[in-house]
């Protein structure tokens, strides 16, 4: 049907779960070398004519996009509806599987979604018999209400050996719950991928009081190599995955170190760029002198090749699975910003904990995500912003979009990739946009401006703290409103004059220079009646 000169998304699964660099050696092949001709850059030592051994399991899960798109089909057929996916490498089922539920970004650290506890058993029984993006939570939810691994099995036609595993963690659970603080047990549960969080809410505590208990009693994970041949040979892969045994293989070096936090699974609104930054930055490291460590859970990404960095692991990206690979390596400092939303919502709680946070400092983050910090930036530079405003419950989103008058653009705060949202024309709408798209929250508060029609542009710049470099402006061709994400963009702007294009270099400037940027930013314009207004910083 097709043949296409690069790996699928598969063959790069395969390579990633195994460590066997399946691209690497398939060139190798097409210029005419063979087998037993290659050596297995791994081991160094073997021939690439063997197939992988493997101690582990390995768990990919697909990245669903229907956060991004409500009322978008979530059955599933034959019909691909995927974004990206997500792995996870752990020493039992349970535990890979564990991992993978936390790496998939979706809000949750366990196969649990509260809302489900409120369905009909008939409700839930027709969730598992046709196979939706949360099936995996309809399955658990299945057995915390004691369904039989035989009922399960007919109704979702699934091998019963991993209804068996999934049960086993319900079974957890319970054990957990019933069975408050003792020590043994958290050893048992932290084996099979539960995270402090979850036994935390189990216990009634909090997750930080879990992770000092499992300290003083030594309960902590170990680093195991990712080596293709399950031990058999010696190997020096820079590759490893967490587990909770006695014995790590993974060694702190002399050297000083730096870790870099990546983005995770590829999903609608952040794709590539971060894999790419990622990838720079590491060079930039270990040009610099420094041994650069990577972490991600993505596996088709270029960051998650073993050869990129000096160490790779392949751990989830929550702060708890984050602190424990900091714990071992003792970085400098953690680089957040070349990972998207992941990684600088990771930013804060590191820094609380006394980790130092690389580049711009976790305040001046702050200051371009928090609504009313930014407000009070964008008042002292004197630059033009459309009227808007901050609302944690409903009443006050009326009374914010009444003030400044509709149209109004509506969206949540700490989000990546135009998520949620949307232009609303009057106050039904907007009444009707906060009951079904968002969580309003005094945590989570929702974004009202007044829509202003012009264009859209927005520059990406650079910065060491003092000189700041602008490539370039685009200019969106979509109007105002489209997410970037969504819209097509021209390099260099072609209906700017020279006075707006003064104006975004001016205001750009001033930003990095007043938020202490060091790195990257990006500043969104939108271009109305000849005036250049600023709409956000990331």
């Amino acid at each position: 049907i097709e043949v296409n000169p690069r790996v699928s998304r598969s063959s790069a699964l395969a390579s990633k779960a195994t460590g066997y660099p399946i691209a690497k050696m398939a060139a190798k092949i097409a210029v005419g070398l063979h087998l037993d001709e290659i050596k297995n850059p791994v081991t160094k030592k073997t021939w690439a004519e063997f197939e992988p051994a493997l101690d582990y399991v390995v768990t990919k899960l697909p990245r669903f996009p229907f956060d991004k798109f409500e009322n978008g089909d979530r059955t599933l057929g034959t019909q691909m509806k995927a974004t990206g996916e997500v792995m996870a490498i752990g020493r039992t089922l349970e535990e890979s599987l564990l991992k993978a539920v936390r790496s998939l970004e979706v809000g949750l650290i366990h196969p649990e979604r509260p809302a489900f506890a409120k369905l009909s058993d008939d409700e839930l029984s027709k969730q598992i018999i046709q196979a939706n993006d949360e099936r995996l939570f309809y399955l658990a939810e299945a057995f915390r209400r004691d369904y039989t691994i035989e009922e399960v099995a007919e109704l979702s036609k699934m091998n019963p050996f991993f209804l068996d595993k999934i049960k086993h963690i319900v079974e957890l659970e319970r054990e957990l719950a019933a069975h408050k603080a003792d020590l043994g047990l958290l050893a048992e549960v932290k084996r099979y991928g539960f995270t402090d969080e979850e036994i935390a809410k189990l216990w009634g505590l909090h997750a930080d009081q879990v992770r000092q208990m499992r300290k003083e009693q030594k309960i902590l994970p170990v680093y195991k190599m990712v080596d293709t041949c399950a031990g058999e040979f010696a190997s020096d892969t820079p590759y490893y995955y967490s587990t909770y045994e006695s014995s790590t293989e993974s060694v702190k070096s002399d050297k000083p170190s730096v870790l870099v936090i990546g983005s995770g699974p590829i999903r609608i609104g952040q794709g590539v760029e971060f894999d790419y930054a990622t990838v720079h930055s590491v060079k930039a490291i270990q040009k610099a002198g420094y041994e650069a460590i990577i972490m991600n859970s993505n596996p088709e990404t270029v960051s998650t090749d073993f050869s990129i960095a000096d160490k790779l692991y392949f751990e989830p990206l929550t702060l708890e699975d984050v602190l424990n690979v900091i714990d071992l390596e003792q970085p400098e400092g953690v680089i957040v910003q070349f990972g998207g939303q992941t990684a600088i919502n990771l930013a804060e709680p590191l820094a609380n904990r006394g980790i130092k946070i690389l580049g711009t400092s976790v305040e001046d983050l702050n200051r371009a995500e928090d609504r009313d910090l930014f407000d009070q930036v964008i008042k002292s530079l004197k630059l033009p912003q459309p009227e808007g405003g901050t609302a944690t419950d409903k009443a006050g989103a009326l009374a914010v979009a009444d003030k400044i008058g509709y149209p109004v653009l509506v969206r949540p705060s700490y989000v990546l990739g135009g998520r949620a949202m949307e232009i609303v024309h009057d106050a039904t709408e907007l009444d009707n946009y906060i009951d079904r798209a968002v969580s309003v929250s005094h945590d989570h508060p929702v974004l009202i401006d007044h829509y202003l029609v012009g264009k859209e542009c927005e520059v990406d710049c650079i910065s060491d703290g003092d000189t700041v470099v602008l490539p370039g402006i685009m200019e969106h061709i979509e109007r105002a409103g489209i997410h970037s994400g969504d819209s097509m963009a021209v390099y260099p702007p072609q209906t700017f004059s020279q006075d707006i294009i003064d104006q975004i270099t001016d205001a750009t400037i001033k930003l990095s220079r007043t938020l202490n940027c060091i790195g990257l930013m990006n500043v969104q314009f939108i271009i109305h009646d000849g005036k250049a207004y600023v709409i956000e910083v990331n």
